[in-house]
């Protein structure tokens, strides 16, 4: 068996960690950072407590893949999802208090068990995850930091 895949990487935010945790726990503030083609749906009523249940929908013309998130993880300042999907594996974000404000590390660590899916996501896709992983947590500090 392949050993995962890992894409991590990690920025400063000149905002306390309390403001960077909104940008989680509330549902409409998350919908404002992450890449406008992924939905986040609730299955449960939307919470990041452990076992809370929610759904990534990538909504791409013909295909809308899905990705079955469980909060595995939940303590101040990390919060890990773990997934099911055409990706299986964890979504890791952690963040602490600097004197500069927050340091925000997410790592997103998966397989692809369909040997097609896996071929096609690392011959086209790879790059522009990291792409988007970059501008994700852009949009994240803009957001956190605009709280003022």
């Amino acid at each position: 068996m392949a050993s995962p895949t890992v894409f991590q990487q990690s920025i400063t935010i000149q905002a306390d960690p309390t403001k960077v945790d909104r940008c989680f726990t509330d549902l409409d503030w998350m919908h404002r950072w992450l890449n406008p083609a992924l939905r986040c749906e609730p299955i449960d009523p939307w919470d990041t407590q452990p076992g809370s249940r929610c759904r990534f929908i990538l909504q791409i013309p013909l295909w809308q893949p899905r990705l079955h998130c469980t909060v595995a993880t939940r303590e101040p300042g990390l919060i890990v999802w773990a997934f099911e999907g055409f990706f299986q594996g964890q979504d890791r974000w952690q963040y602490d208090r600097t004197p500069q404000g927050t340091v925000l590390l997410n790592r997103f660590e998966f397989e692809i068990p369909n040997p097609v899916v896996a071929w096609g996501f690392h011959r086209v896709a790879a790059p522009w995850t990291r792409r988007d992983m970059q501008a994700q947590l852009q949009r994240l500090k803009a957001l956190a930091e605009a709280q003022g």
